[in-house]
């Protein structure tokens, strides 16, 4: 009796767990808007530095093309280290990162710049990952992962609206990049809270922590299950037919459809509008209900068309975007939080700086690709069907997903929580 007093007395309490949450969520909040602040500029980068759309999609291509080796690295620098220190020095270099984008015009520069601002953002994306499948569990799980996005993403869709509460920002390129490096102090300054309740909760309470690896054995990598590289490639798949898109909307929007700059934001803002929405829905829903691998299946389904939807009709735009941001929160709500169930925790660094690590080989590609095929063709219509094509082939790995899962090797992830205590 006195000892389960004890424990409970020593259990950090919901709140706490929560506060938790709050601060790497802010740490997040920073992160995105640094990345999404490029959208909105693409047409001034043309206009006063001359930019081609091969030249604004190295700026985001070149985020990810060091994420090929780093967030593996970062992974396991995690699992060996902790997601203290590692989280510190990864906020540092987003802001060193974003600072240096906004120095200089040239090219050379700036690609510079965001290459430093990627080295750091997207191992902070696995770090805060792992700080989540730390302290959330069970029917709590997918929630928890939920509000984390709707959080970062409230970065997203301030940098895409940025031209709407910040117009006169963008009379010159340069200073709504000064605001975004200014935006990345908060990541910093959130790290070092989470650091010190994480130091304090560690005294005080009693932790279920990940566990280290004593040494790291590369070949460990190649011994994850099928149904988590599935995972995977509907992630690489998903994401290279979301953000690089993204990069070039505003403009899009603009030069196609006839928008401005203003309304072109809010359009591209839409589909995270939607996801700060929903995604902690679709992750209450999961938790206690399960279909995991159906729900991303589903999403998959509803990315198909989206596309061409605004290659080649009149419908308005708010139909496929409003599509659009529907599979953005349904995906990433459910994708994500199956890692823990599927990896052992020990591994969680390691699997989630994997799968980073492979997001980005997509995303360095498919933003040059993207990039080269704008210019190649004199429009638009290329890419579309590109972004058509990943679509569709994310729903082909959710598929292949749920029939491994619906079979003896499965994990569980159709299983939800409704009976849990």
């Amino acid at each position: 009796m006195e000892l389960t007093a004890d424990v409970i007395k020593r259990e950090p309490s919901k709140i706490f767990r929560w506060l938790i949450l709050l601060f790497v969520s802010l740490a997040m909040f920073g992160n995105y808007y640094v990345y999404d602040s490029i959208s909105p500029l693409a047409d001034l980068l043309s206009k006063q530095l001359h930019f081609h759309d091969s030249d604004i999609g190295i700026l985001n291509a070149i985020y990810s093309i060091p994420n090929v080796f780093m967030v593996l690295i970062g992974g396991i620098i995690i699992d060996k280290f902790g997601t203290r220190i590692s989280s510190f020095v990864f906020a540092l270099l987003c802001l060193l990162g974003a600072s240096l984008t906004a120095v200089s015009g040239t090219l050379t520069f700036m690609a510079a710049g965001r290459l430093i601002f990627g080295l750091g953002a997207e191992s902070l994306i696995v770090a805060v990952t792992t700080i989540m499948g730390k302290w959330f569990k069970g029917k709590e799980l997918s929630f928890a992962f939920g509000l984390n996005l709707t959080l970062a993403r409230l970065g997203s869709f301030a940098a895409l609206n940025s031209p709407s509460w910040g117009k006169a920002f963008y009379n010159n390129w340069q200073i709504p990049l000064v605001v975004a490096a200014s935006i990345a102090t908060i990541s910093v300054l959130s790290v070092i809270v989470y650091w010190g309740m994480d130091v304090y909760a560690s005294k005080k309470f009693i932790l279920g922590d990940v566990a280290k690896q004593d040494e790291v054995h590369f070949k460990e990598i190649f011994s994850f299950s099928k149904s988590y590289w599935f995972v995977v490639m509907l992630c690489v798949t998903f994401y290279s037919a979301i953000f690089p898109f993204q990069t070039f909307a505003v403009k899009f929007f603009m030069e196609v459809h006839g928008t401005t700059r203003e309304f072109g934001g809010f359009l591209s803002s839409m589909l995270t509008l939607s996801a700060m929405i929903l995604t902690p829905l679709f992750g209450l829903f999961v938790d206690y209900y399960g279909k995991r691998s159906l729900l991303m299946m589903i999403g998959s389904l509803i990315l198909v068309p989206v596309y061409l939807l605004m290659a080649y009709t009149k419908v308005s735009l708010f139909v496929p975007m409003a599509m659009m941001g529907l599979s953005f929160s349904l995906i990433p709500a459910v994708m994500w939080p199956s890692v823990t169930i599927i990896v052992e925790e020990s591994k969680l660094g390691t699997a989630y700086g994997l799968m980073t690590m492979i997001q980005n080989i997509g995303l360095a590609g498919f933003n040059l690709l993207i990039g080269w095929a704008n210019d190649f063709s004199g429009g638009y219509t290329m890419g579309m069907w590109i972004f058509s094509i990943l679509g569709f082939s994310g729903m082909l790995f959710s598929f292949l997903l749920r029939r491994s899962e619906l079979g003896p090797k499965g994990h569980g992830l159709e299983k939800g929580f409704s009976k849990s205590a």
